[in-house]
């Protein structure tokens, strides 16, 4: 059987980021992907023009409507936009007997709000508990804790933080930091530290999304959290690398690299 993984998360117009890019992720690491949209943006290379989000019922209904048919072994969750619609996730996430990987998309790679300042309680408060793995970046950690992460050194604070608030486990995303992209996987007991080389490309659209995409359709399978992760890593990895110019901005990564490098 195919694993079946979950994204609930927003669409992405311009093919990089969002759920285009989850089930682009799903797809080239062998799960079947589905998808819940909760929110519709007008997006391109060059930023968001426009976001319309989706009325909690339509949510809830798409949600309830793959589990309750065809079920699913991860459910990953990226823009959710408003607190209501954090708080009918969080309470769906709740009763799924599966694992959650929650990124907490706040703002764009082009610095555009995704979440309302209303929902960032409904987060921390509701979403964050449910959630098998937290995947925030630096800005994000500082958005939901008020920690700001200016070294590595400083990361374990980042984690601590954010554990604080119920996650089984925590990844900080220190791709903001200069040198080497360095991760902290950490439940609290536990280290994991998860180092690449930096690559020299711009065209980075879509880290976030894919990386945790990356993350629930390694869980689906069946692997553990620390090894979902670096198996992750690996991926966003090579696709960053890959990344490739689109329009006149920032282009996305290239969620098909293993396909192209022959493997």
């Amino acid at each position: 059987m195919i694993p079946n993984v979950l994204t609930v998360a927003g669409s992405d117009s311009g093919g990089g980021a969002g759920i285009q890019a989850d089930l682009k992720t799903m797809l080239a690491l062998g799960v079947h992907g589905m998808s819940v949209v909760t929110a519709v943006t007008a997006q391109n290379s060059l930023g968001v023009q426009g976001a319309w989000e989706l009325p909690v019922e339509a949510v809830r209904a798409q949600y309830r409507s793959v589990v309750d048919d065809i079920g699913v072994q991860a459910v990953k969750t990226g823009m959710l936009a408003s607190a209501e619609l954090v708080e009918a996730v969080a309470e769906l996430l709740a009763g799924t007997d599966a694992p959650a990987v929650v990124d907490p998309v706040g703002v764009s790679k082009h610095g555009d709000s995704l979440l309302a300042a209303s929902a960032l309680d409904s987060v921390r408060t509701k979403l964050l508990p449910v959630a098998t793995v937290a995947t925030p970046n630096l800005d994000e950690v500082a958005q939901l804790t008020g920690v700001r992460v200016e070294s590595e050194e400083q990361l374990r604070r980042a984690a601590a933080a954010v554990l604080a608030y119920g996650p089984r486990w925590v990844l900080i995303k220190g791709g903001h930091l200069p040198g080497d992209a360095v991760d902290l996987l950490t439940d609290g007991s536990e280290e994991h530290w998860l180092r690449a080389p930096r690559h020299d490309n711009r065209h980075t659209h879509g880290t976030g999304c894919t990386l945790a995409s990356a993350i629930a359709s390694q869980l689906a399978k069946g692997r553990s959290v620390p090894e979902a992760v670096t198996a992750a890593k690996e991926y966003v990895t090579g696709a960053v690398a890959a990344g490739f110019a689109l329009g006149g901005g920032i282009g996305p990564v290239d969620h098909g690299w293993r396909f192209r490098a022959g493997f």
